[in-house]
C-alpha cells in the first residue's frame, strides 16, 4: 500500500473517533486518523469533559474551604483565597496529559495522523491539507459544536458558550446560563461556588430535558437550595452590550409581556449540533437529514458503501461514551468481527452536586410501554451518605410490573455518575430487580441505596 493509501481512514478524533482508530489498528487494518486541531482527544478531552470536570473538581474543594464546611469534620482553615490561575493551571495540566497520552497511543498502534482538515472529493477519496488519501473504508466521527441561540452573538467575551465558560479570566458577578441543560448546569456550578451569582433561564418548564421527571424536580429543588435562581418556561429574544455587561431580552415562552436581565457574563448552552459542514459530503454521495445528522444502520453504515459514521454526527444522545462504544464496534465490523452497540442501556450523567445519573427508560416513557413497579430508597437513610453528610438525592428503579426486569434507574447522589455504572450492567444481563435486590453489596457503601431501592420495587426495604 502506498503512503496515501489505508484500510481506514477515521475523520476526527474525539472519543469516538480516537477509540474506532485504536481498534481498527489492534486489529490489523492500516488506520490513519484526520485532526485539525493541534491536539488530539476532539471536543471532549480538549474543551469539553475533561476541562469541565477539572473545574468542578477544583470548584468544590474551594467551596468546602470556602464555607466551614470542612470545619464541622475537625479541619479548620484560615483565610480562603482563590487562585483562579492556579485552578485554570490544573485545568490546563489535565487536558495536556490526556491529550498527549492518545498522541502516545496512535504511535504504539501506529495509527497515522493526518494534520488538517478532512474533505471528501469522492466517495472513496479525501483530501487533508492539499493531499489526497484514499481507503477501503471511512469512518465519519467528526462530533458536534455549540448550537447558536438567533439573536445572541457570542464573542467568547461576554458572551460566551461551553468553551468560553472554561476560559473566564475573573468570576462574574451575575452569570446568566441560557438552558437548563447538563452543560449549563455544570458550568453554572463551577462559578457559583467560585462566587458568582448565576440565573439559569430555560425555555420549558423544567430543567434537564429528558431526564425522569420526578428527578427533574429534585434537581430544580437541590439546586435552588444551593443559591441557583431559575426563570422557567423563560425565553431569550436578544442580547445587547451595556456598559460592561450584557442585557438580556426575556418573555415568557407561551407569549407574554417582554424584560430584561442585566448579566456581567452570558453563557449560551441550548444544545450541539452535528459537525458536518465543510465534509464535502456532497462529493461522496451523502446527505444529512433534517437535523444535520448523517443517518446510519446497525452497524454504522452510511448510504454509501464503504463510508461509516459514529458518535454525534448520528442520531442519538450526545455522549462520549455512546462514541466510544461506536467506535470499538465499527472497528470490529471494518475486521469483520461483529460489533454491537446496545443503545437502549446508555448511560448519562450531569456531573454537579450532588452528581444525576440515568439509564434505561424514564418512569414516563415505561409507564406508555405497559404496567410498572417503582422502588425508591433516600440517600438520608444511606448509611454512607449520611456519615459523610451528603444526603441530598434518592434512588429509584422502574420495572416491569410482569416480568420484574429492570426498565430504567435514576439516582441523585454525591457518587451517581460511578453508581450508575451497576444498573447499566445489570440491565445489559437483562437483571431483574430482585436479582439486584439479592446481590451482596460491599457496607458501607452508597451503592447500598441500589440494593435498597431494588428491593423497595416490592415493597421490602430494610432501611425505611
Amino acid at each position: 500500500m502506498a503512503e496515501t493509501e489505508f484500510d481506514v481512514i477515521v475523520i476526527g478524533s474525539g472519543p469516538g473517533g480516537y477509540v474506532a482508530a485504536i481498534r481498527a489498528a489492534q486489529l490489523g487494518l492500516k488506520t490513519a486518523c484526520v485532526e485539525s486541531r493541534e491536539t488530539l482527544g476532539g471536543t471532549c478531552l480538549n474543551v469539553g469533559c475533561i476541562p469541565s470536570k477539572a473545574l468542578l473538581h477544583a470548584s468544590e474543594l474551594f467551596e468546602e474551604a470556602n464555607h466551614g464546611t470542612l470545619a464541622k469534620w475537625g479541619v479548620k482553615v484560615g483565610q480562603v483565597e482563590l487562585d483562579l490561575d492556579a485552578m485554570h493551571g490544573g485545568r490546563k495540566e489535565a487536558v495536556s496529559g490526556l491529550t498527549k497520552g492518545i498522541e502516545f497511543l496512535f504511535k504504539k498502534n501506529e495509527v497515522t495522523w493526518l494534520k488538517g482538515l478532512g474533505r471528501f472529493t469522492a466517495k472513496d477519496r479525501l483530501d487533508v491539507a492539499g493531499t489526497e488519501y484514499s481507503a477501503k473504508n471511512f469512518v465519519i466521527a467528526t462530533g458536534s459544536s455549540v448550537t447558536p441561540l438567533p439573536g445572541v452573538a457570542i464573542d467568547q467575551e461576554r458572551i460566551v458558550d461551553s468553551t468560553g465558560a472554561l476560559e473566564l479570566p475573573k468570576v462574574p458577578g451575575h452569570l446568566v446560563v441560557i438552558g437548563g441543560g447538563v452543560i449549563g448546569l455544570e458550568l453554572g456550578s463551577v462559578w457559583k461556588r467560585l462566587g458568582a451569582r448565576v440565573t439559569v433561564v430555560e425555555y420549558l418548564d423544567q430543567i434537564l430535558p429528558g431526564m425522569d421527571g420526578e428527578v427533574r424536580k429534585e434537581a430544580n429543588k437541590i439546586f435552588k437550595k444551593q443559591g441557583f435562581e431559575f426563570r422557567l418556561s423563560t425565553k431569550v429574544t436578544g442580547a445587547e452590550m451595556s456598559g460592561d455587561g450584557v442585557r438580556l431580552s426575556v418573555e415568557p415562552s407561551a407569549g407574554g409581556a417582554a424584560e430584561t436581565i442585566e448579566a456581567d457574563v452570558v453563557l449560551v448552552s441550548i444544545g450541539r449540533r452535528p459537525n458536518t459542514d465543510g465534509l464535502g459530503l456532497e462529493a461522496a454521495g451523502l446527505q444529512v437529514n433534517t437535523r444535520g445528522q448523517i443517518e446510519v444502520d446497525h452497524d454504522f453504515r452510511t448510504a454509501i458503501p464503504g463510508i461509516y459514521a459514529i458518535g454525534d454526527v448520528t442520531p442519538g444522545p450526545m455522549l462520549a461514551h455512546k462514541a466510544e462504544d461506536e467506535g470499538v464496534a465499527v472497528a470490529e465490523i471494518l475486521a469483520g468481527q461483529v460489533g454491537i452497540v446496545n443503545h437502549d442501556v446508555i448511560p448519562s450523567v450531569v456531573y454537579t452536586f450532588p452528581e444525576i445519573a440515568g439509564v434505561g427508560l424514564t418512569e414516563e416513557q415505561a409507564k406508555a410501554h405497559g404496567e410498572i413497579k417503582v422502588g425508591k430508597f433516600p440517600m438520608m437513610a444511606n448509611s454512607r451518605a449520611k456519615t459523610n453528610r451528603e444526603t441530598d438525592g434518592f434512588v429509584k428503579i422502574v420495572a416491569d410490573a410482569r416480568s420484574d426486569r429492570v426498565l430504567g434507574v435514576w439516582i441523585i447522589a454525591s457518587v451517581a455518575g460511578t453508581m450508575i455504572a451497576q444498573a447499566a450492567q445489570a440491565m445489559e444481563f437483562g437483571a431483574t430487580s430482585e436479582d439486584i435486590a439479592y446481590t451482596c453489596h460491599a457496607h458501607p457503601t452508597h451503592s447500598e441505596a441500589v440494593k435498597e431501592a431494588a428491593m423497595a420495587v416490592t415493597g421490602k426495604p430494610i432501611h425505611v
